[in-house]
């Protein structure tokens, strides 16, 4: 067979024609994704979330002490973001059987990931922790058609008095961070 040029492409393509990065993106200082074992048997599957160690410390984040665990049931097409948080660490999952997208954006003045943004897939047939520092804005769409569950994981307790959550506009990013890549 003959191999072909971009100039054996129909003439009207040409300019639109790109080709797909799949190199490595940025990660934010201080983010961790640990990915969980999901367990196939013959009467369905087991995943071990987390093992608390005798300091009630997460085993896989060692300086993570759990406070409080969370849930929150996001909508079809809900976008929950951005908030953030000058005092707590959060750690995020979500279920193989719903499909997100969680957002970060490293808003701190000092970090040398300064204005990075991330977009991980959360759920979608996989299991994944995610480690959120203190700083990174971080929020969520959910790009199912069904209504999913954040289970999330504090290590400070929330006071109504004085409340750690800070927000910013849902589109301060652009509005198109949270839409989903086409291609």
């Amino acid at each position: 067979m003959k191999k072909l040029t971009s100039d054996d492409i129909s003439g009207n393509l040409k300019g639109d024609l790109f080709i797909q990065s799949y190199q490595k993106k940025p990660v934010i200082d201080g983010v961790e994704i640990i990915e969980i074992k999901k367990f196939s048997v013959e009467d369905g599957t087991f995943e071990e979330l987390v093992r608390i160690n005798e300091k009630g410390c997460l085993e896989s984040v060692p300086e993570f002490q759990i406070k409080q665990i969370n849930r929150s049931e996001i909508l079809p097409g809900a976008i929950k973001a951005w908030h953030i948080h000058l005092n707590q660490e959060d750690i995020w999952y979500v279920s193989p059987n719903d499909h997100m997208i969680l957002g970060l954006w490293d808003v701190r003045e000092s970090s040398a990931t300064k204005d990075v943004k991330m977009r991980i897939v959360m759920g979608g047939g996989s299991s994944k922790l995610v480690l959120i520092p203190r700083g990174v804005a971080h929020g969520v769409v959910n790009v199912s058609n069904k209504k999913g569950t954040v289970i999330y994981f504090v290590n400070q307790q929330y006071n109504i008095q004085d409340p750690d959550e800070y927000r910013l506009p849902w589109d301060k990013a652009g509005a198109d961070f949270w839409t989903m890549e086409k291609g």
